[in-house]
């Protein structure tokens, strides 16, 4: 049965697991709208709708509109999370290179490990009576760092008050942009040097220092066995020369740039620009099996401040680490 009007909505709902909207979930389901007018929205948008609060398009409302009741301004915080995620998705690049995510609830998080050796990677024939080979799984011997990346919402609510909605998104969606590619220098720290349970990046070193060819990419991908080679990650300099070599700039491939703005990429690999990477190093892995991402909850605001208008110096962070799964799976070239 719909109750959304009658929800009443309160500080303590921001104390519990899961955001806002996970809670309003509960107690006001979505399943039961199916088939109305509301069906396709969720429970935090149901809310705005109540409140009657625009928070996009030409007829935003303003900031103020929010704080028209107890019920409605306690609904500010989890638009403010909300629209940092929407920041944070839309510069996504993490998605390109962590094959699982694990959201834990605490601070303390210890991965597990497979170090299988070559003949553990051949799956030979079993004969009658014989033993089954084994693939040992234990706990790495240390604990995923985890780091707090955010920024600090520094403005008075009377500056604030009568700004759209909408721009006020667009400054928020940046804050999440900033979050996404801090993580992202994060993945790739752990990537080159490892988790600190001493597993670095192979290194590949190029036939001739500071240039890259054709035939080195090759190595680096003769030397992915068993695994596939099919991300490369490079900083501005390394992308330069990757677009700049022959094979990459027959006729066919700039015809499906110029059509799909998708770059032609060597051997079947995503090719992802990363200027947070040190210059002279290109990094390969094989997404399926190389990182793991762990988080200690979404994005977290001081939603006592913000819900009683305390919007100077007002945090809004996300804590996350990241945890090396096949230390195989992923290699650096130099160049």
């Amino acid at each position: 049965m719909a109750n959304y009007e009658n929800i009443t909505i309160e500080k303590g709902m921001y104390q519990g697991k899961g955001s806002l909207t996970d809670v309003l979930e509960k107690l006001d389901p979505s399943e039961n709208y199916v088939g109305t007018s509301l069906e396709g929205l969720d429970a935090f948008s149901r809310q705005l709708k109540r409140f009657d609060i625009k928070v996009s398009g030409r007829g935003s409302d303003c900031v103020e509109k929010f704080f028209q009741s107890s019920d409605s301004s306690a609904l500010f915080p989890e638009y403010v999370s909300r629209a940092v995620y929407q920041g944070m998705e839309r510069a996504d690049v993490l998605s390109n290179l962590v094959a699982t995510v694990t959201d834990i609830d605490g601070m303390d998080y210890r991965s597990i490990v497979s170090n299988p050796s070559d003949d553990d990677k051949t799956l030979k024939v079993v004969s009658e009576g014989a033993v089954i080979p084994q693939t040992t799984v234990k706990t790495r011997e240390n604990l995923v760092k985890l780091h707090k990346r955010g920024r600090m919402l520094v403005a008075s609510y009377e500056a604030l008050r009568f700004q759209r909605l909408d721009l006020f998104t667009v400054t928020l969606n940046q804050i999440g942009a900033y979050i996404a590619r801090a993580q992202l220098k994060d993945a790739i720290s752990v990537i080159i040097n490892g988790d600190g349970n001493s597993n670095p990046a192979a290194n590949i070193e190029a036939a001739e220092s500071g240039k890259l060819s054709y035939d080195d990419i090759i190595k680096l991908w003769a030397n992915f066995s068993p695994y596939e080679l099919n991300t490369i990650i490079a900083p501005t300099e390394q992308m330069q020369k990757i677009l700049s070599l022959s094979q990459m700039q027959d006729a066919n491939a700039g015809l499906d740039f110029q059509g799909t703005g998708k770059m032609i990429t060597p051997l079947g690999a995503t090719l992802i620009h990363a200027p947070e990477i040190a210059a002279g190093k290109i990094i390969g892995l094989d997404k399926n099996c190389a990182l793991e991402m762990v988080r200690a909850g979404g994005v977290t605001t001081d939603y006592d401040k913000l819900i009683d208008r305390q919007l100077e110096r007002a945090a809004i962070t996300c804590t996350a680490g990241f945890s090396k799964i096949f230390t195989e799976a992923s290699k650096t070239l130099s160049c």
